[in-house]
Order: C-alpha cells, then sequence, then structure tokens
C-alpha cells in the first residue's frame, strides 16, 4: 500500500508516528501547504527517506492533488485536513483512480429559513451525492473514519451485531478532565472545526420522522465517564455520527452529545455574538494596508495549536457509544468507550490524547483495508464495515477498548 497523507498538523503528526511502527504499507508522502511542516514530520520518525516523504501541496487544488497521487503511485489518500478541503481531496481521489479516507466530512449549510428545526445540506451530504460515481467504479471513500465520526460508528455497529436485538438509542457522548497549564482558554483540537460543530444546528435523527435540527447547545445532561473521568455536563452538537448511523445501523434515535462545559460554551457563544465565527473575509487594516481575513482564522490564530499542548496538558479523554435497547427480551443499556491518558500518549507517541485518539483509528481502518479484512465500493461509513476486526486490531496496536453495562 502506498499512501498519500494530506496533513501535517496534530492529527497528521500523529498519524505519522502510530503508521511508523506498522509493517502494513510500502511508503507514505507527507503532504501540507506547509512544506517545513510536512518535513518536520517526517524528520521526527528517524526513517531516513525509507518509508515517508515529505511534499508540498495545496489542499484546495484538485488537480495538483491528483497529479501528487499519479507521481507517487499512491493507491490510497488519507484526509487529515479540516473540513473546508474535503471535496476537492475527495474529488482528487476519484480523479486518480485511489481509495479515500477522511475523519470528517463535508460541510454542512444550515436551513434558510429554518435552521433549527429543519436540516438544509447536511455533513456529508456533498460526499454522498457523488456515490453512484464512486460503486460505479467499484472505488472506495471511507468516511467519517476518527475517532468520533470513526470509532464511534464501529462501536454502533458492533452493538447491533453482537449486543442488542433491538435497539432503542444510540447516543455518541464524549467527555474528559484535561486540563492545560498556563492558559485559560486552550481547545485540545482545532477551534476552526470546533467552531464549525458546535455553533451550527445539532442534528437528531428519529425514525419515522428522520433527521431534524435543534438549537445548539440543547438538551443538556450530565453523563458519568468511565476510568475516573466522572460526571460532565453534555449537550446536542452537530457531528457525523447522527448522519451516518442511520443508513446502516436500525435504532429508532440517534443523537450526539458533547461534553463541552458550560465556561466552554459562554466561550463558544461570546465568539458567535461578536460574529468571531464567521469564516466570510473581512477587511482590517494593518502596517501593510488593508488586509482581508476571516474571524474564524484570526481566533485559530490567538489560540495554542493544540498538537503543542501535550506537555503542558493533564487527564484523561474519552470517546464512546451509548447504547439502549433489548436483549433475549429485557432491556439493556451500555457504553462502549475508548479512554486515552495524556501522559500515557505524550511519553510514548509526544502527542497530546486528543489528537492521537482521533489518528491512531484512521491508520487502523488503512492496515485492514491493506490486508483485505476490508473491502467495499461507493462511499461507506464506518458502520458498513464489520466492526470486530477493527476493534480487535485496536486493542493489538495497545490502545484497548472497553464496555461498562450501565
Amino acid at each position: 500500500m502506498r499512501v498519500l497523507l494530506v496533513g501535517a498538523g496534530g492529527v497528521g503528526t500523529a498519524i505519522t508516528r502510530i503508521a511508523a511502527r506498522r509493517p502494513f504499507f510500502d511508503t507514505m508522502v507527507v503532504a501540507d501547504y506547509d512544506l517545513a511542516r510536512a518535513e518536520a514530520a517526517v524528520a521526527a520518525l528517524g526513517d531516513g527517506g525509507s518509508r515517508f516523504h515529505a511534499e508540498r501541496v495545496d489542499a484546495n487544488d484538485e488537480a495538483a492533488v491528483a497529479a501528487l497521487l499519479e507521481r507517487h503511485m499512491c493507491d490510497v489518500l488519507l484526509n487529515a485536513t479540516d473540513p473546508r478541503f474535503v471535496m476537492p481531496l475527495f474529488r482528487a481521489a476519484r480523479t486518480a483512480g485511489a481509495t479515500y479516507l477522511d475523519m470528517a466530512m463535508s460541510l454542512s449549510h444550515p436551513h434558510p429559513e429554518r435552521p433549527y428545526h429543519e436540516c438544509g445540506v447536511k455533513l456529508g451530504d456533498d460526499q454522498f451525492a457523488e456515490a453512484a460515481d464512486w460503486e460505479k467504479a467499484g472505488a472506495l471513500a471511507l468516511v467519517g473514519m476518527g475517532v468520533e465520526p470513526g470509532l464511534s460508528d464501529v462501536f454502533a455497529r458492533y452493538a447491533a451485531d453482537e449486543l442488542f436485538d433491538e435497539i432503542e438509542e444510540i447516543g455518541i457522548r464524549d467527555g474528559a478532565n484535561l486540563t492545560v497549564d498556563g492558559y485559560d482558554f486552550a481547545p485540545s483540537f482545532s477551534i476552526w472545526t470546533t467552531i464549525e460543530e458546535c455553533l451550527n444546528p445539532p442534528v437528531v435523527y428519529e425514525a419515522g420522522r428522520g433527521w431534524f435540527t435543534t438549537e445548539p447547545f440543547s438538551e443538556p445532561e450530565v453523563f458519568d465517564f468511565p476510568e475516573g473521568i466522572g460526571p460532565v455536563e453534555c449537550v446536542n452538537v452537530e457531528h457525523e455520527e447522527v448522519l451516518l448511523v442511520p443508513r446502516w445501523v436500525d435504532a429508532r434515535r440517534v443523537t450526539f452529545k458533547y461534553g463541552l462545559g458550560r465556561e466552554f460554551v459562554e466561550t463558544l457563544r461570546t465568539l458567535h455574538l461578536l460574529g468571531l465565527d464567521r469564516t466570510e473575509q473581512v477587511t482590517v487594516p494593518s502596517a501593510a494596508g488593508p488586509v482581508a481575513v476571516s474571524p474564524r482564522d484570526v481566533v485559530a490564530a490567538c489560540l495554542p495549536d493544540p498538537a503543542t499542548l501535550a506537555e503542558r496538558m493533564h487527564g484523561k479523554t474519552c470517546a464512546g457509544t451509548w447504547v439502549r435497547g433489548v436483549r433475549d427480551g429485557a432491556p439493556r443499556e451500555v457504553y462502549l468507550y475508548h479512554v486515552v491518558d495524556n501522559q500515557w500518549s505524550t511519553a510514548e507517541y509526544g502527542c497530546q490524547a486528543v489528537v492521537w485518539q482521533t489518528a491512531i483509528n484512521p491508520v487502523v481502518a488503512l492496515e485492514l483495508l491493506a490486508t483485505g479484512v476490508w473491502s467495499g465500493s461507493g462511499v461507506l461509513g464506518p458502520e458498513a464495515l464489520p466492526p470486530r476486526p477493527f476493534l480487535d486490531l485496536l486493542t493489538e496496536y495497545g490502545s484497548p477498548w472497553g464496555m461498562r453495562e450501565q
């Protein structure tokens, strides 16, 4: 297998460090708009140019990405950029005849008149619109293959296959007790992506009604997370699982709730109130004259890079899938989860917990594809493929998952 990894930020760098320990691929080309960042990711591996190579590419330039795939004879494109670049990378892979993987799907657009009641363009709609072309070509786009979405979707499929006869509700629940020394506000993941998913109308799925939206941060609940994290208030947030799970898993209701904490929620609400969540450019004065900038990019530039926070961060992060239903005629409720301790991920890989937890899952998926254990065509979510091989290999990687009866 020859892989083009686009994006050498926190998650992309973590991918290289995890993949470097596995023999299933021949080459991984690490490409980024900032060549120095790609070169740094490769240099840190001490690979000596054996399997890893750095390149510069603009993720928004579909033709350039397709040419890079062809020049290096890559048969897989792994997208580790933010969601703005999903569609050009997705289409570049199709043009070059490569398999495509991402960890976040194409962007949504709220309903123009009823944003908090009806869906407009949903997450992933633009990709699913091209599914027939992928299937006709016998090509595979495996979408939403991070931790959430990704492992959470694998958990949903596993619950349906092995734990339940009927499922009433599947709820993705994400929480952490992470703190960062020296910062009052330091998101552990891309603030650009965090703003996008937290301030857009959250989507809920119900059988018979389909997908619909609610107000941001709606339906707060306290969820008790395992391994010492404890109770965290979680709220509805827009996320891909709600759009993916119902396509392949029979459940009466699907939700996603994120343990943000009240201070984080209020900060995001303030950014929205001030218009600092906008992606449309505004003109601001500078020493060199007027400059057009995106307010959201300014916010991101003012905050620390999440990839650099490992040594300052303390605590654990938990991603998981809560499932309620019936087994053998009796009610059952479980929480399937994956916890990463930042102290461990920093010592073992030099990566903070949140980016490392996101990164391990596409690497596991790549290995399953390389060995032929996973295969398919079209635009597929993780829940379209057998879950047990994934969960077994995740454990083999030294990162076991857990299950708690509720």
